[in-house]
């Protein structure tokens, strides 16, 4: 806001005005620039507003206007226009187009003037856009101009009074992309007794299910409750137009009735809701009665009476009809009194009721109370106020809302309080105040501002409630499935749109809570939303849900109990002395622990003894093994009946005395082995440790044998036969193995010889050979090892079989089973957009496919398997195709007959309550015939979209039973079958034309405009329908007709003169016959007036006359427009409007100017295209005075033409009017002609010229690049001729 004491500078010279529109109607704004070139835009709701169907924009020099075309309810709102820093804001409101045109007395016609010929006569106002006058809101007793009270128990319509077109459909649809109303519930007003219809319209073309529409009265009461003699709901769909319908009706209203009212409307993630208010008036009662209107004098015009030009003799009293008869009058003594009793009662309270009755002798009691209730009490009009607060406002949180009143006094002082307290200025609060409107305006609306507000302004003020809703809740992140095993804690976390919403958490539908017990916690940090479980049990396996005002969540949690398998069991292990023993094991769950025990004692780690777990590994290390070592060593895993064991068995090498040449021996003792067999797994040290003697001390040579071989493919059983592939190998060379150091290393002392691989692989499995040699002699053994390892990952599955909840998944076995059979089979599953995988199985799968059951309809699902043999699981398979569970619609509902002929049956339905995520594709139509065996025949060959369908070629005469279904992509529905069978024979109904109201009166077209003439009927069979005009059948090709089953339609594409008259419409069924008549106006422009003659002329003034026009448009003439112009400018200006008589005096002329005068007839279509202009000008003398000229002698004052001023050329922006400028002089005055590129410019319309005084413009209106080039403006005259040029470059803007 500008500091007080300085006023900015603004750059508009003219700013435009808020201004109330009749909702149809265009709305036009103006401003003007204080100069031209001024970039200016629009704005409505703060977003620029572009040049379409609905807006139009100008822009002429300094001048720009903003023009919306066709005003609607949600057209209604603030705008703006920009003019560099300069902000102008102003407002739009729609009001009915009943109150734009209030009802009002005839005004008398203006009279000539007794008086002087400058006396203008007094004309009715005329109100600019619409607007009401004061009295015209007032006249008509308080009632609105456009409601039109149906009694009987009908709907209450709003029509334009006086008007022969109906309603308009409805406010057009707002172009918020968030909300779901495509017509929202309007403000109506009913009469006591009296019934009403409101109306909402949803669009349902996104929407997968039907919408949930509440209506609620005031803030909390439910009025699906309340549904009874009173309160009826209502619902429909359009099928062609995808639109859901909502009404609420209301029956025999009552006082109590008024107020406020909501409609709600949700789906599956959006929500929306409306205001509306509902006034109730009291029926009019006798005590209404206006007595002085029973003596009120009408004047007409026309009647053989001089009628004043004032309205002074316009509704003047006459009580001349009271003195006729007075002798057999008798007066009324108690009428003065009768008045005072019911202005007595209508003040005081219902308790003094009877005392005021008894002192006026009112002796019926029942009759005074049911007059005095349709007495209306008489509102107190505020003083202070022009327009108060509305009941109630409703804004979303977040958002800004501006609450205006208009006050009486610009300069009064106002107050806003909240719930009592009187609210300060703050960046949150702002006052505005603009003329006599005052204006607060509340930005970031919270909760807190969910209360009572007051205007004060001195003794009097204004209250309204504001109601503050919070916007829907939407998911951000959704639930993630879980497995869990028993015991396990468990957390659900869920992310919404919004920090400390409220949402509700539940467990298949019902609501949980915080039991006594406190299974459940609940816990909220921020936006995140966490369910916690400490300890799951089998119960708490289930489908959870996290629901919020804008949708939920939904995610599944299954508990198993738990088992633990065993993928490494341990091994018995032979060490001998000072070496180290190494016991490991591997089992399904990582976060088990246990004990290791010897010879069933707990064992307790030391500085020798070590104890890991890490992952799912669990190791027992024992460094320098001695004899006290060697016992039975268990795994026990806490919580499980398991129980781990292997024997650590001590090797003692003994070494008899043997003469010192003794031959070379291993010596391989492994008591419960195969001692030339070494299994491995694959990752894990290999230590082949050999004890060697001799002496001399033996050569040790360790030797590979080099295979090769194919892998061994996974079977679907573990009970393969061993000897398949055996002939798969063969023997090429022998590797010799003598690496001291690195991943395969051979270590030799006197002793023993150590053969060593570091992380066994693949490709270490084999038979080594080990060689001692010395000079005695020489021994030799094979070892061989094999490596084993976890299968491969097997190949992607395949899903087929999808339902409603569950699926078949396939799979084929690993291309290598790791040197183990398989065991068996892991699943997972997991959500399309998360990353977490649940497992499905506990037991491993023996099969290669298995059906998964327990998915949520509607969510994209992947699968992935992996193998598993003795050693581990392999690596997961990659993921499945995704895929959908979805399930068949249900069956459709409401399935009934519409029409039945001799051959056909009309059958119509409406969409299953439950379509599914797969939608729908359609539906398919079956029929047989009653005791035939149910032999159902297809009515069509395919599907069909539409919920109705016509059953041709059938047996007349026939019963049959029809039933219909709903498909999709998971298949076929149940059907819906006709409870009863229909006899396929045609019924007779009589003939009955239903003309619309708006056709029952005159029908007005103008000239040019298309005619269509909709007229639905009822009758069977399909009745003949003719049309006849003035008697004569209609034929040409400018009319035509056509007809349909249910209705007939008249249209004439161009109308003319010649098609007015009166039209019948005949409906005929046999011997029955309806008719109706139809009366069409064509009009048309009038004829200019005949015969314009000055009929005198005296002073400053003109008397003229005329004749009426020859021909008045076929319509009534509603006046004529005077016009005079100046003989030296010849510049016509009015004199004036809307005249109705053919004569009137022209004063205030300038004396010694002569003057021309023309006159154009107006009617409903517009002015008369020419005007009866006067031949010869009338001069006003000057009185009294003779001039005599002097005389002078004549000079040439010839010259050739010359620019004063050339062509400068210019660069525009295209789209935007633009003009070329130069002077030129010479005597006499040259002709001007304008060139583009050497082509003459004076027969294109888009170019227009101007010449004044000297001063050549050329316009080119909204200017292309086409229109870029030379332009040569040339003056030419008897002396000679000149000309100029200048080049125009047309931009496009980027």
């Amino acid at each position: 806001m500008p500091e007080p004491g300085k006023k900015p500078v603004s750059a508009f010279s003219k700013k435009p005005r808020s201004a109330e529109v009749a909702a149809g109607s265009p709305a036009v704004f103006e401003a003007e620039t204080e100069r031209a070139g001024l970039k200016v835009r629009w704005q409505r709701a703060g977003s620029d507003v572009s040049a379409s169907d609905k807006y139009g924009l100008a822009t002429e020099g300094t001048r720009h206007t903003l023009t919306v075309w066709d005003v609607g309810p949600a057209d209604q709102g603030s705008y703006a226009v920009i003019a560099g820093s300069s902000k102008v804001k102003f407002d739009l409101k729609v009001v009915d187009a009943g109150k734009a045109e209030p009802v009002s007395a005839p005004v008398p016609a203006p009279a000539e003037t007794p008086g002087g010929p400058g006396e203008a006569p007094t004309l009715a106002p005329e109100v600019e856009g619409g607007v009401p006058s004061p009295e015209g809101e007032r006249s008509g007793a308080g009632r609105p101009g456009w409601w039109v009270a149906v009694s009987q128990g009908r709907t209450q319509t709003p029509l334009p009074t006086g008007s022969g077109s109906a309603a308009p459909e409805g406010p057009r649809a707002p172009d918020d992309p968030i909300g779901l109303f495509v017509m929202r519930p309007q403000d109506g007003e009913v009469t006591v007794g009296g019934s009403i219809t409101f109306s909402a319209r949803v669009a349902g073309a996104s929407l997968l299910k039907p919408p949930v529409v509440k209506w609620f009265k005031g803030k909390w009461v439910d009025l699906s409750s309340k549904v009874g003699q009173h309160l009826q709901l209502h619902d429909t769909y359009d099928r062609t137009s995808k639109v859901y319908q909502f009404e609420l009706h209301i029956m025999d209203a009552q006082a109590t009735f008024a107020g406020g009212y909501r409609c709600e409307v949700s789906t599956k993630d959006k929500f929306d809701s409306c205001n509306f208010n509902l006034t109730v008036h009291e029926a009019i009662g006798p005590g209404d009665v206006d007595l002085r209107s029973t003596f009120r004098r009408t004047s007409l015009a026309g009647g053989g009476r001089r009628i004043s030009d004032s309205h002074e003799d316009a509704g003047t009293l006459d009580f001349s009809s009271l003195l006729r008869k007075s002798s057999l009058r008798t007066p009324r003594l108690e009428a003065p009194a009768e008045e005072d009793v019911w202005e007595i009662l209508r003040q005081a309270p219902p308790s003094e009721y009877e005392r005021i009755a008894f002192q006026h002798g009112v002796t019926d009691l029942r009759g005074m109370l049911k007059r005095l209730k349709g007495i209306k009490r008489d509102e107190k009009k505020s003083t202070a106020f022009q327009k108060k607060l509305q009941p109630a406002y409703q804004v979303n949180k977040g958002h800004k809302i501006r609450l205006v009143v208009e006050l009486a006094d610009p300069d009064a002082e106002v107050k806003w309080l909240k719930n009592g307290q009187e609210i300060q200025m703050s960046g949150r609060y702002i006052f505005e105040s603009i003329g006599t409107k005052r204006t607060l305006t509340i930005s970031q609306c919270s909760l807190a501002d969910d209360a009572a507000y007051q205007c004060v302004v001195g003794d009097e003020k204004c209250s309204t409630e504001l109601f503050v809703k919070e916007p829907p809740v939407l998911i951000t992140r959704p639930l993630e499935d879980q497995l869990v095993m028993v015991g396990q804690r468990v957390e659900f976390e869920c992310e919404v749109s919004e920090e400390g919403a409220q949402v509700k958490w539940l467990k298949d539908g019902v609501e949980l809570t915080r039991e006594e017990t406190f299974k459940y916690r609940f816990k909220k940090d921020g936006q995140k939303h966490h369910l916690i479980i400490n300890e799951a049990t089998l119960e708490d396996a289930g489908h959870y849900a996290l629901r919020t005002s804008g949708g939920q969540a939904l995610a599944e949690l299954i508990v198993q109990e738990k088992k633990l398998e065993v993928y490494q069991s341990i091994a018995d292990l032979t060490v001998g002395s000072k070496d180290q023993a190494v016991f490991k094991c591997e089992v399904s769950d990582e976060n088990v622990r246990g004990v290791w025990l010897k010879n069933g004692k707990e064992l307790v780690p030391d500085s020798r003894i070590k104890v890991s777990h890490i992952g799912r590994v669990h190791k027992l290390t024992i460094d320098d093994v001695t004899p006290a070592d060697e016992a039975d060593y268990s795994f026990v895993p806490e919580g499980f009946a398991c129980n781990l064991s292997a024997k650590l068995h001590f090797m003692e090498v003994k070494i008899d005395f043997v003469p010192r040449q003794e031959p070379p021996k291993i010596h391989l003792d492994c008591p419960g082995r195969v001692p030339d067999t070494i299994v491995v797994v694959a990752g894990n040290k290999l230590r082949l440790d050999v004890p060697i003697s001799g002496d001399p001390a033996p050569t040790v040579i360790w030797q590979k044998t080099i295979t090769k071989g194919n892998k061994v493919p996974a079977g679907p059983a573990p009970d393969a036969s061993e000897e398949s592939g055996a002939g798969d190998e063969w023997v090429f060379d022998k590797k010799l193995l003598c690496e001291t150091e690195g991943r395969v290393r051979v270590e030799t002392t006197k002793d023993r010889s150590i053969f060593t691989v570091e992380g066994a692989e693949q490709e270490d499995e084999g038979v080594y050979v080990v060689t001692v040699k010395n000079p005695v002699g020489e021994d030799q053994v094979n070892l061989t090892v094999k490596v084993i390892d976890v299968p491969d990952a097997p190949a992607a599955p395949e899903i087929s079989k999808v339902g409603e909840d569950s699926c078949m998944v396939r799979w084929e076995p690993p291309a290598y089973d790791g040197g183990q059979p398989v065991l068996g089979y892991i699943l997972e599953r997991k959500k399309k957009k998360s990353y977490r995988w649940m497992r499905l199985n506990f037991d491993l799968l023996r099969e290669l496919s298995h059906e998964a059951r327990r998915m949520i309809e509607g969510v994209i699902y992947e699968m992935r398997v992996y193998a598993v043999n003795a050693v581990g699981m392999s690596r997961p398979s990659p993921a499945s195709q995704p895929f959908m569970p979805i399930g068949p619609p249900s069956e459709p509902t409401h399935l009934a007959v519409e029409d039945v002929s001799d051959t056909t049956v009309s059958l119509k339905w409406r969409p299953p309550e439950r379509v599914g995520a797969g939608g729908l594709d359609g539906y398919s139509v079956e029929y047989c015939r009653e005791g035939s065996g149910l032999a159902w025949v297809s009515a069509l060959p395919g599907l069909i979209e539409r919920t109705s369908l016509l059953v041709k070629d059938l047996p007349t005469g026939a019963r049959m039973l029809f039933r219909v279904r709903a498909h999709n992509m998971a298949g076929s529905g149940p059907p819906v079958t006709t409870k009863e069978p229909v006899m396929v024979q045609e019924l007779l109904q009589r003939p009955r034309l239903q003309l619309p109201r708006h056709l029952r009166q005159t029908i007005q077209k103008k000239v040019g405009e298309p005619v269509n003439l909709l007229i639905p009927f009822q009758g069977k069979p399909r009745p003949q329908v003719t049309w006849t005009k003035e008697g004569q059948l209609l034929a040409g090709e400018e009319v035509s007709i056509r007809n349909s089953p249910t209705d007939t339609i008249l249209f004439i594409r161009a109308a003319h003169r010649a098609h007015s008259g009166t039209y019948q419409v005949t409906l005929r069924v046999e011997n029955m016959e309806d008719k109706a008549q139809l009366v069409l106006q064509v009009v048309d422009k009038p004829s200019p007036p005949q015969d314009i003659q000055v009929a005198e002329a005296w002073g400053f003034n003109v008397a003229l006359e005329w004749k009426p026009p020859q021909d008045d448009g076929n319509t009534e003439l509603l006046g004529y427009t005077v016009q005079k112009a100046d003989k030296k400018t010849m510049e016509w200006f009015t004199v004036l409007e809307h005249y109705r008589r053919t004569h009137c005096v022209v004063s205030e002329l300038i004396i010694g100017n002569g003057y021309y005068f023309r006159v154009f007839s107006h009617n409903t279509v517009g002015p008369s295209d020419r005007a009866a202009t006067t031949k010869e000008p009338v001069l006003i003398p000057r009185p009294g005075i003779t001039y005599e000229s002097p005389k002078y002698q004549a000079l040439d004052f010839s010259e050739a033409p010359s620019f004063t001023r050339p062509l400068v050329n210019r660069s525009v922006i295209a789209g935007y009017n633009t003009t070329l400028c130069c002077a030129v002089r010479g005597s006499p005055k040259p002709k001007i002609s304008w060139f583009k590129n050497g082509l003459d410019l004076g027969k294109d319309a888009r170019f227009r010229m101007f010449s004044k005084q000297g001063v050549l413009t050329l316009e080119i209106r909204k200017p292309c690049p086409f229109d870029g080039g030379i332009y040569v403006c040339r003056a030419t005259n008897l002396e000679g001729e000149a000309q100029c040029e200048c080049r125009l470059e047309v931009r496009v803007p980027q």
